[in-house]
């Protein structure tokens, strides 16, 4: 059974006007994706606005995508028994279910980019350990649909009952075309609207609605659940308080500046589901995701008290105290719904991010503002502050993503203790490796993810990891999400580019870093779009820009010498044509509102002890996001170049934004740049100085000079030798 559900199921029932706005959508070659999944406003005071145009770009016919069956060569052919899929099917007949398709997405009930194992239903009923996909099961088939990064996974992992949706090429049908295509008209498809958030639902209800199917919400049972045998039990470690003097504000602070902007919104309340913002302004820290130091929980903040949603078993008397002092109640996680409930009974505003809230909480609350307008419509009830009202709810994207954004300088300043001893950690690792790879080790790219993760954890306050290591050899580092997989990956090749995406989280702080090193010679071209990705690099860490300036304007700096001989790069899912269009399209468009995305980009938000991709900054082609950079704000610098089939690389540093002064001020305002946080030494056996002005030089003498600086004094023996012979200068031409 799920954790949170209501008194009774009930079919989706949201009028076009009861939901202010959806997400904007593109629609080409067979595709669609939001423009704006779990947005961001641009500004704490900025609304939803209505709906707008779609904008269409369609494949002619019809395609229809193959079984992964016959995709790949299987001994023995035949159709595989899926008793997972039997049983699924088995309940759609049940007595309250009544469905004839059930959608399984890959998120929890938060949204969260991390999920605790026990809510990984996509992957227990396909098969497909991907982080990303969509199951979507009806009486006689089962699809699954995922982008580019997991194509080769999904062929190795689905079995032959499912049909592997390619996502992003030619032809191949949206989960919603697929099924008003497979579906007679007039059925019925089951969700469970906890794992959906409001806006998504919303699409899903319209998009389905075509083919007159009815899109059912299961409050009462995930189906995949009641199949799952042995089913991990939901995390129970216990929450810890985030210190003071690394959260640099307490509680009643944070929720007094909440307060303010509810009220002035003209809400009584306010739920909050993403949970970092619930562990940021709470100042708490958790282990229930992996590579996320946060607690499953909801908070709703009202006038005059709080609640905490949450399994009181992981608050210790400790947490329990701190809450208390911040005026914290407790309530159990799966009693949500019915106080949202008896909210709107009380004629309270409830403020809700429908791009993150869940459709449960989102449509309990309208159904209970509908009774409550039936049972009182002759009567006018005064709210709060004495105004005329009824309850309603105010939409509008999270105050707390652009308030958790901006660092104060407690924050900065365990960003950049905690840089500093994962400065140390890499070079410890990277003289053992050079070492190994010296001697003739055979190493896979998952030992050495694996030694890498051991030097971390020597640290001070070392938590986790802040996402899986990319440990990439060779051809490797052409697929920009990579996982390496024991059993699978590749033996590290000493002729071949090696790049490592690595981050780790500390009770101060988070990190991100990127290296591309060779251990043997590199290739004139290998080092020319070294060089030329170190440029773009060298480029947005300079850069000086004024304020209100979002990301997107910075973006080509870390570009600009790539295109100067023709080349490019797409950090993110889509690698065929469709996904070339989908960038020139959202390079045309823009729009007032914030958005991120699978994609990254050239750079992504960080948080602060917290998640390692945060919003609702971004350094990106997509100019849609109309976020300014502030100061405060910690974003990635990671241009890179990827040739298919043969390397990768990518360089990345972690920025805090910072003020310049400049010796003018055009316009009256102030202009702003870059800090570094991260100091590991950049190969230069990559780098073809010939290519590189005296200023570029310089800047990554000066860099070297810095690390060596900053980090000798954390290191002894062979690790400080290697420090000093990886920061030497570069002789000026």
């Amino acid at each position: 059974m799920h954790a949170l559900r209501s008194p009774a199921m009930r079919p989706l029932s949201l009028s076009p006007t009861s939901i202010p706005s959806r997400p904007l959508c593109f629609r080409f070659l067979a595709l669609s994706l939001p423009l704006f999944p779990n947005s961001r406003s641009p500004s704490k005071y900025l609304a939803r606005t209505t709906v707008g145009p779609r904008f269409c770009v369609r494949s002619c016919g019809s395609v229809k995508a193959k079984p992964s069956s016959e995709l790949r060569k299987r001994e023995g052919g035949g159709s595989e028994p899926d008793e997972k899929l039997r049983a699924l099917r088995e309940l759609f007949s049940k007595p309250g279910i009544g469905i004839d398709a059930y959608i399984v997405p890959s998120q929890d009930a938060h949204q969260s980019e991390f999920i605790a194992e026990c809510y990984t239903r996509r992957a227990y009923i396909s098969g497909f350990a991907g982080s990303a996909g969509t199951a979507v099961v009806t009486k006689d088939k089962a699809a699954l649909w995922t982008d580019g990064r997991y194509f080769l996974q999904a062929e190795n992992q689905l079995n032959s009952s499912w049909i592997l949706m390619r996502a992003g090429n030619l032809g191949v049908p949206t989960t919603s075309e697929w099924l008003n295509d497979v579906l007679a008209p007039g059925c019925r498809i089951g969700i469970d609207p906890f794992l959906f958030s409001s806006d998504a639902a919303e699409e899903l209800k319209e998009a389905i609605a075509k083919k007159n199917h009815e899109l059912v919400l299961l409050y009462n049972i995930n189906l995949v659940d009641e199949v799952w045998k042995e089913r991990p039990k939901p995390p129970n470690k216990p929450v810890r308080i985030h210190d003071l003097k690394f959260a640099g504000l307490d509680v009643a602070s944070k929720l007094s500046f909440l307060r303010a902007e509810f009220i002035d919104a003209g809400a009584s309340a306010i739920i909050i589901s993403m949970l970092d913002e619930v562990a940021w302004l709470l100042n708490l820290r958790g282990s229930d995701v992996p590579h996320s130091p946060v607690v499953y929980a909801y908070l709703l903040v009202k006038t005059d008290t709080a609640e905490l949603f949450v399994d009181s078993s992981k608050i210790t008397p400790e947490v329990m105290d701190h809450l208390k002092n911040a005026g914290v109640q407790l309530r159990p996680y799966n009693k949500i719904l019915s106080e949202i409930e008896n909210l709107a009974k009380q004629g309270g505003n409830l403020w809700l991010d429908t791009t993150s809230v869940n459709a449960a909480i989102v449509n309990i609350y309208k159904s209970a503002c509908d009774k409550y307008l039936n049972k009182n419509s002759k009567a006018r009830v005064q709210d709060f502050i004495g105004r005329s009202a009824i309850p309603s709810g105010v939409y509008r994207a999270s105050p707390i993503s652009l308030a958790k954004a901006v660092k104060n300088d407690a924050e900065l300043q365990g960003m950049r203790n905690s840089h500093l001893r994962d400065a140390a950690a890499l070079a410890h690792f990277w003289v053992w490796l050079e070492e190994e790879i010296n001697k003739g080790a055979k190493l896979t790219e998952v030992e050495v993810a694996d030694k890498l993760l051991e030097f971390r954890s020597m640290q001070d306050g070392f938590i986790d990891t802040s996402f899986d290591t990319i440990s990439a050899s060779g051809a490797n580092g052409a697929v920009i999400h990579y996982k390496p997989e024991p059993g699978s990956c590749r033996v590290l090749d000493v002729e071949k580019l090696f790049l490592l995406d690595s981050g780790a989280q500390y009770v101060d702080g988070t990190t991100d870093i990127t290296r591309t090193v060779h251990f043997g010679e590199p290739t004139p071209r290998q080092k020319e779009c070294f060089t030329r990705v170190l440029q773009g690099h060298i480029a947005l860490d300079q850069a000086v820009f004024p304020e209100n300036t979002p990301g997107f304007v910075l973006d080509a700096f870390a570009r600009s010498s790539l295109w100067k001989i023709g080349l490019d790069y797409r950090h993110g899912t889509f690698h065929s044509l469709a996904g070339w269009l989908f960038g020139v399209l959202m390079r045309i468009l823009s729009s007032a509102a914030s958005f991120s995305f699978l994609v990254i980009g050239t750079g992504h938000g960080v948080g602060a002890a917290l998640n390692v991709h945060e919003g609702p900054q971004s350094i990106s082609f997509r100019y849609g996001n109309l976020t300014s950079l502030q100061r405060g704000m910690v974003v990635s610098n990671e241009p890179g170049y990827y040739e298919d089939h043969a390397f990768g690389i990518r360089i990345e540093n972690l920025l805090s934004v910072v003020e310049i002064n400049t010796p003018n001020h055009f316009g009256g305002i102030g202009y702003l740049g870059f800090e570094k946080l991260t100091f590991v030494p950049i190969q230069t056996k990559m780098v073809d100085s010939a290519l590189l002005s005296s200023v570029e030089i310089n800047w990554l003498n000066d860099y070297h000079a810095q690390v060596w600086e900053k980090v000798s004094p954390l290191l002894d023996g062979s690790a400080r030798q290697w420090l000093w012979d990886n920061t030497r200068p570069l002789p000026i031409q």
